[in-house]
């Protein structure tokens, strides 16, 4: 086939370079050595933040934890194996489980730990209850709530000394302010701090004093949580409120409920300042005849009274394993809980 007149066929010469090829594309600059070595170390930087950046921000705990807490802890179980006191603490003799044996037989012991579940009993029923009533009438709509929010957590706010003191002149014998009020409906004076009963009644009497007003708003927050939709379907159905509050509100703050039980009871397990300090006469023997005497106040006596330190570290122990058989049971409760619902 023959081309078409006045068709010239391109026999233009290849364009120059070697062997007649296309000239290659420009190669990029290789990098700068030096600044290849910064964006290395960026990169290498930015990895190790973000991979230990974490444990940079919790480690200031963990730090405190083991020098305030964990190390304490070690050491007392180490001192209640040993036979030490507190006039030459770095003289240890090895004593084994004699110090907790003899815990078995020491009757200031026994009273104490009773004392201790007494005052937790008397303390805490009537806290939670009063706890519980106090937010249900918070939850309402109220005129000034947010003050009456605020003046019942004022006694949490308020020093145990400060508190204490006050309540050991209320409950003077003489000139006490609760005597004088049962003298004007014709009662005779109690002496309140010599008496066995008496005596934990006002040391309970401090406690829920300080606390009902913390667990009450505990109450008060964890019952806006409860769904409106409730309350109205049990009014529809003629529920007043006070069974609204049986059948709905309750039920609702079983897990609430069960937590400030179990905080309330580590509370009174562990109780020191308020009976120490309502003794007027300065003494942690609880009384005169150790009657309101508690398992913290019993362990100070014995290692900074009698300077003891191997003992109190028993009792420090026991204390211990006594708040683990609590947290078991409420583990057991709770888990229980969760099925029968």
């Amino acid at each position: 086939m023959t081309a078409p007149s006045g068709f010239t066929p391109d026999t233009a010469a290849p364009p120059a370079g070697q062997g007649g090829a296309a000239p290659r594309a420009a190669t990029a600059p290789a990098p700068d050595p030096a600044e290849q070595r910064r964006r290395d170390r960026r990169s290498r930087r930015y990895r190790w933040d973000v991979r230990w950046s974490p444990y940079a921000f919790v480690a200031p705990f963990f730090v405190f934890f083991a020098a305030f807490g964990l190390f304490p802890l070690l050491y007392t179980g180490w001192a209640s194996l040993h036979q030490v006191e507190l006039t030459n603490p770095t003289h240890m003799e090895w004593a084994g489980w004699h110090n907790f044996s003899r815990l078995w037989e020491d009757e200031f012991f026994w009273k104490a730990l009773r004392n201790t579940f007494t005052i937790g009993v008397i303390s805490t029923v009537p806290q939670l209850m009063m706890a519980l009533g106090i937010a249900h009438l918070l939850n309402y709509r109220l005129r000034a709530s947010m003050f009456f929010r605020v003046a019942i957590l004022t006694p949490y706010a308020t020093s145990v000394a400060a508190a204490t003191l006050v309540f050991a002149l209320l409950f003077g014998h003489d000139y006490g302010m609760v005597n004088w009020s049962l003298g004007l409906v014709g009662l005779d004076g109690i002496d309140w701090q010599n008496g066995t009963w008496t005596s934990q009644i006002a040391v309970s009497t401090i406690v829920i004093w300080r606390w009902t007003g913390y667990n009450a708003l505990i109450y008060l927050a964890a019952m806006q949580a409860v769904p409106n939709d409730l309350y109205e379907s049990a009014a529809l159905d003629g529920a007043s409120r006070w069974k609204q509050f049986l059948h709905v509100t309750v039920p609702s703050l079983r897990p609430t409920i069960l937590f400030t039980v179990v905080v309330s009871t580590i509370g009174a397990t562990q109780l020191f300042g308020e009976p120490l300090l309502f003794n007027t006469a300065g003494t942690a023997t609880g009384g005169a005849d150790h009657q309101y005497q508690t398992l913290g106040l019993y362990m100070y006596e014995q290692g900074w009274v009698n300077l003891h330190l191997g003992r109190a570290s028993a009792i420090a122990w026991t204390m211990f394993l006594i708040l683990l058989l609590i947290a078991a049971a409420n583990a057991l409760f709770a888990r229980r809980l969760r099925k029968s619902q």
